[in-house]
C-alpha cells in the first residue's frame, strides 16, 4: 500500500518529489532576422573554413605516384 522510501542524505532530495510548481516558464523570444543572418553566416564562414582547409590540405596528404620517387645521394652510392 505505501511504498517504503530509502532514506536519503539530503531533505530537499525527498521532498523533491511531492513538489510540483504551476509556474510555466516564460516563452521564448523569436528570434529576429539580424540573429537568423548572424546565425547563418557563423554557420557558413565555419563550413567554408572546412572545405578551405580540405582543399588546402589535400596536396600534402596526396602520395604523388604521377611523379617518379625521389632517392637520396647516399642510396645511390655518390
Amino acid at each position: 500500500m505505501f511504498r517504503r522510501r530509502e532514506p536519503v542524505p539530503f531533505a530537499f532530495v525527498a521532498e523533491a518529489d511531492r513538489f510540483r510548481s504551476n509556474v510555466a516558464p516564460p516563452p521564448r523570444d523569436r528570434a529576429s532576422a539580424g540573429q537568423i543572418a548572424g546565425r547563418w553566416l557563423l554557420g557558413m564562414t565555419i563550413v567554408a573554413a572546412l572545405v578551405g582547409s580540405l582543399v588546402l590540405g589535400m596536396p600534402a596528404l596526396s602520395t604523388g605516384t604521377h611523379s617518379p620517387a625521389q632517392q637520396s645521394q647516399a642510396s645511390q652510392g655518390h
